[in-house]
């Protein structure tokens, strides 16, 4: 089963409220407000500066995704509805077919069910279009809203690697989540 997954090939990530495509160039007044706002970013990073922003996770973003590349595929989360942006989801290969996947919400978008909609999505996407055999995920522990959401999509927490994130000026354990392709369950269609 082989895909075509050259440069330039659109992922075709589909959900029933949201749509996905690539970040551009034009996404960056969003993704910075998103990658400064505190509220979202307590268990992800420490503060960083506009220009660290920029240069370590958005243009390292913006190249065309295929599989194999050593960036993440990020995706633009927006409600069908209004168009407006509502978060960041996407994943990167980690060879041996495993894909690590990670969801990002804007403060206003969390407690809408966004995030295990556009979690789900990605798995669809990854286990039926690209053929992945794994999928994983790295929260860093007490994240307890990114540990359900991971949950209720069927991914199982794996184990804990202790002190390996250092946040908020100390170690912070991470919570190890993994779904194999024969766990996953695809959502009934709309």
């Amino acid at each position: 089963m082989s895909m075509d997954t050259s440069p330039g090939t659109q992922p075709q990530v589909i959900s029933p409220r949201l749509t996905y495509r690539p970040l551009r160039q034009q996404d960056w007044p969003f993704y910075l407000a998103v990658s400064q706002d505190r509220s979202v970013m307590r268990y992800i990073s420490d503060p960083r500066s506009a220009d660290e922003i920029r240069t370590q996770s958005f243009d390292v973003r913006l190249p065309a995704w295929y599989r194999g590349c050593p960036h993440w595929l990020c995706l633009v989360i927006e409600e069908k509805t209004s168009g407006y942006p509502v978060g960041l989801c996407g994943f990167i290969d980690r060879g041996e077919d495993i894909a690590e996947v990670g969801f990002l919400l804007a403060a206003e978008a969390q407690g809408k069910g966004y995030g295990s909609e556009s979690l789900r999505a990605t798995i669809a996407f990854c286990f039926e279009q690209q053929h992945y055999r794994k999928m994983i995920a790295t929260v860093t522990a007490g994240n307890v809203p990114s540990r359900q959401t991971l949950l209720s999509a069927g991914f199982i927490q794996e184990g804990t690697l202790r002190q390996t994130f250092f946040l908020n000026g100390r170690w912070q354990d991470d919570w190890v989540f993994g779904l194999l392709k024969e766990e996953y369950r695809p959502a009934a269609r709309e």
